[in-house]
């Protein structure tokens, strides 16, 4: 396949707007019916995950992975888990360290390409439940962490895992930093570089042994940001290096498994590099879906359940019907 610019997404007039479409969801959209029960998972570097689980003691899983400063508790979060558990599937949403509300413990957090935790997850998963399948939902970072994590593991990739979903994924890292510092989408760059001086403000004592805080807080960009803070914690030699090794472009071709990859035509992030056609054509896994319309993570539709198109999507990929 797999590749297909003509959908049925067809939102009303104020949702074809890429901006209207992207905040309105995150500001005025309710899930009271997910309700979470969290477990503190211990690992085995010292620092610790928190995830929320929603659980129909069902014999599948879905996993959902938020995005860069996001939650589980998250609507976009909340939207999977609810349809899933509609069908009878358990939820849990991965909190990234330091989301979860509380400072995780260590130096290092989390980034665009660290998979060790969900890594870590899935086998404890695998461990102790006893799941027919455990599938996988990544939103804009999230999502490509997913595909990284999908295409680094390739043909050792549990068994369990069958299918795996990324909506608004920034493929290519260093052209979506490219794309948000531009004027039109200063308002998102400087919301989330406020919330990362926040978190690292929180953190100073543990952070001034490693790093330049005064460059952190200066940071007017993401390309400084991750070049004072990102790089030098995780083990890259300047942002450039970062975005390159942990862009999930470079792991697509080693999926192994169907994946579906959403990402709207007029999302404000994404690049042209983000959308990669020629791939899906030729490749008997990654289904490529290019809705001329739903900003980044929004994709609203009026709806009596208060179901979005893409949780649509989401459903009838992992449970195609018959």
């Amino acid at each position: 396949m797999p590749y297909n610019s003509s959908t049925n997404y067809r939102p009303s007039f104020l949702f074809r707007n890429k901006h209207w479409s992207t905040i309105y969801p995150s500001v005025f959209r309710k899930i009271p019916e997910v309700v979470y029960e969290r477990e503190r998972m211990e690992l085995p570097d010292g620092d610790f995950l928190d995830v929320d689980w929603s659980r129909k003691e069902g014999r599948h899983l879905v996993i959902v992975l938020h995005g860069l400063e996001g939650s589980a508790d998250r609507p976009y979060v909340r939207g999977i888990i609810q349809v899933m558990n509609q069908s009878g599937w358990d939820g849990v949403g991965l909190n990234f360290r330091g989301c979860s509300g509380t400072p995780n413990r260590l130096a290092r957090g989390y980034h665009s390409g660290e998979t060790g935790d969900i890594k870590y997850l899935v086998e404890k998963i695998i461990a102790e439940a006893n799941y027919e399948t455990i599938n996988l939902v990544g939103f804009s970072l999230g999502g490509n962490v997913t595909m990284k994590f999908l295409g680094e593991l390739g043909e050792q990739l549990p068994v369990q895992i069958k299918r795996a979903v990324g909506i608004s994924v920034p493929v290519d890292l260093y052209g979506s930093c490219l794309e948000i510092q531009k004027w039109n989408n200063r308002i998102y760059l400087n919301s989330f570089l406020k919330n990362l001086k926040i978190k690292t403000l929180l953190k100073e004592d543990i952070l001034r042994p490693h790093l330049d805080l005064e460059k952190i807080y200066g940071a007017k960009d993401f390309f400084q940001f991750d070049g004072a803070a990102t790089a030098p914690l995780h083990g890259f030699s300047s942002a450039t290096e970062y975005y390159n090794k942990s862009s999930s472009l470079n792991y697509l071709p080693r999926i192994t498994i169907p994946v579906l990859l959403i990402n709207a035509l007029n999302d404000t992030f994404l690049s042209e590099t983000s959308y990669p056609v020629e791939l899906a054509k030729k490749s008997e896994n990654i289904h490529l879906v290019t809705p001329k319309y739903g900003g980044h993570v929004g994709f609203v539709t009026r709806h009596p359940e208060n179901i979005y198109w893409t949780e649509q999507m989401v459903r009838n990929f992992f449970i195609p019907k018959k």
